[in-house]
């Protein structure tokens, strides 16, 4: 199992653009795009590792 990155914001706009940082910074691919959290105004999104061939 890949190791899993979870980012957490205050809107969708800001999630998606802290996703997109960190999948070019560190060679990490989307999992997750950006949803709202149930029960709260918080937006997830979350980023593994690529695998390798």
């Amino acid at each position: 199992m890949p190791t899993v990155v979870t980012v957490q914001a205050d809107s969708r706009e800001e999630c998606a653009a802290l996703l997109a940082r960190l999948c070019a910074d560190y060679s990490l691919r989307p999992r997750l795009l950006p949803m709202r959290m149930a029960g709260t105004d918080r937006w997830i999104a979350r980023a593994a590792l690529q695998r390798r061939a």
